[in-house]
């Protein structure tokens, strides 16, 4: 992370108060989210309230690197540019009465599963619930693009939000950094990326990036940079840290040794029984939620009680950016306990691994998700 990527803290910035940081981890709490941290809340949902098409906003799993910021949606504006034709400046208004699209988006932290790597990955410790999916409604980026017009030559577009705070750099360094990350032209253009106002329905909450966020599909959600306030077009590769020192893969080889965090892995969850649950012998059926960032989920296995693994049913449509629900009907469950797996594999060819490649920030761990049912 180099002194340019460091930054001061605007006079203006303002964060939300303790009472309303307070009131968001009880409004967590009561949603049966797990918090795992506090300050910039950071929580994830139990597997056992997911499953559904598409997840409640009040239990969709929530990320933030910094407390969240107070916008006045009066005076905000969404800018637009560096290598455009025409820069523009944009009210939540005028997005508003622009062609919108909705949704279904299934949205994932790049840590989700760290927790089961071992050695153990600096970072916030998920589970396996850093992940949902919800209906987003906005303007296609693509579209808004469009309209400033991007100049030949320009390589990349940087996403701006109003999170600011103090980050760690390498080399026992600490500064103050916004929350910033880029993406190729060609991904901004052709991902299908959103600039959503709303969330299933209604408007964006502010634990949610209200007023503006960015949502891409199939990219790990720090690509959604959330509370968007600016969109710059340049023609080199940005080097903020959460581009370049934080969301990539450092896998310790020696070296670079570093990929940056893209597309999510594929995996998929079960989400019913719950872990630990009490079942009667004979028959249960299995029901979970699988996705891949890469391609459609081709396929989802399940193994019973260190059984052979055996094809699961794919459930229904799924949309062209949500997970794909199945369920798998497990017979001849006898007493005791039984552990349950399930795995996945995409039109892409990926295949959920047995255990994914360690790596030191802890990001892709799709491991093969397993609970144990107690039989009686």
């Amino acid at each position: 992370m180099t002194g340019a990527n460091l930054i001061q803290m605007s006079s203006g910035s303002q964060t939300a108060p303790p009472a309303d940081l307070a009131q968001e981890r009880r409004t967590a709490a009561q949603s049966g989210l797990v918090v795992h941290q506090a300050e910039s809340l950071n929580c994830e949902t139990p597997p056992s309230l997911l499953g559904e098409e598409v997840t409640a906003t009040a239990q969709f799993y929530r990320r933030s690197h910094f407390p969240i910021p107070v916008i006045d949606a009066a005076s905000w504006r969404l800018g637009i540019g560096g290598m455009v034709r025409r820069p523009l400046s944009l009210s939540l208004h005028e997005l508003t009465q622009m062609p919108a699209e909705t949704a279904a988006i299934t949205l994932e932290c790049a840590g989700n599963g760290r927790a089961l790597f071992e050695p153990p990955a600096s970072g916030v410790q998920w589970g396996f619930g850093a992940v949902g999916t919800a209906e987003w409604t906005g303007p296609l980026l693509a579209e808004i693009l469009a309209r400033a017009g991007i100049q030949p030559g320009a390589r990349e577009v940087v996403f701006r939000g109003a999170d600011q705070g103090t980050v760690d750099a390498p080399g026992g360094l600490t500064g103050q950094a916004r929350f910033e990350r880029s993406m190729p032209v060609h991904d901004a253009l052709e991902s299908g990326a959103l600039l959503a106002y709303a969330m299933n329905g209604h408007p964006l909450p502010a634990r949610h990036g209200y007023p503006l966020r960015l949502v891409v599909p199939g990219w790990y959600a720090v690509a959604s940079v959330k509370w968007l306030t600016g969109i710059r077009v340049a023609a080199g590769p940005f080097r903020g840290f959460f581009q370049d020192t934080h969301y990539v893969y450092d896998w310790g080889r020696g070296g670079d040794g570093r990929d940056p965090v893209r597309l999510q892995q594929v995996r998929a969850l079960i989400t019913r029984p719950a872990p630990g649950q009490d079942l009667a012998c004979g028959s249960v059926t299995v029901r979970g939620v699988a996705w891949s960032g890469a391609a459609p989920v081709s396929r989802v296995e399940v193994s019973v009680a260190g059984g052979p693994w055996q094809r699961a049913r794919l459930a229904g449509v799924p949309p062209a950016h949500g997970w794909q629900r199945w369920e798998f009907l497990a017979s001849g469950l006898g007493p005791g306990q039984v552990r349950i797996r399930a795995r996945a594999s995409d039109l892409a060819g990926r295949v959920q691994p047995e255990l994914p490649e360690w790596n030191r920030l802890g990001y892709g761990a799709n491991f093969i998700h397993e609970i144990v049912v107690v039989v009686r």
